[in-house]
C-alpha cells in the first residue's frame, strides 16, 4: 500500500474520532434526589427515646419513639412524619 493512502487512512482516523469527541454529550452532575434529615434534638424519658429530625429542602419533619425491651434492646421504632407549615403562610 503507497504510503499516500497510509497517511489519508490516519488522517480519516484522526479526524473520525475529533468529530466523535466533539459530538458526544458532556458529562453532567447527578441531582441529589433523597432527603437530608438533620437531627434536630433527642429526648428519653424511663424506657422512651424521642429523635427529631428535619429536611430543611423540602420543610418534613420525623419524629421516630422507641421503647426498651427485654434485655435493653428495643422493642420497635415507630416514626411519624409531616410537612412543616412555610413561614407566613
Amino acid at each position: 500500500m503507497p504510503s499516500s493512502h497510509i497517511r489519508y487512512a490516519a488522517a480519516a482516523l484522526v479526524a473520525g474520532a475529533g468529530l466523535t469527541l466533539a459530538l458526544m454529550p458532556a458529562a453532567q452532575s447527578q441531582i441529589r434526589a433523597n432527603p437530608s434529615f438533620q437531627a434536630v434534638g433527642v429526648s428519653a424519658s424511663g424506657t422512651t427515646s424521642t429523635a427529631w429530625f428535619h429536611d430543611p429542602s423540602t420543610g418534613r419533619a420525623i419524629a421516630c419513639q422507641t421503647t426498651a425491651g427485654g434485655a435493653g434492646g428495643p422493642s420497635g421504632i415507630n416514626c411519624v412524619a409531616t410537612k412543616l407549615p412555610q413561614e407566613g403562610s
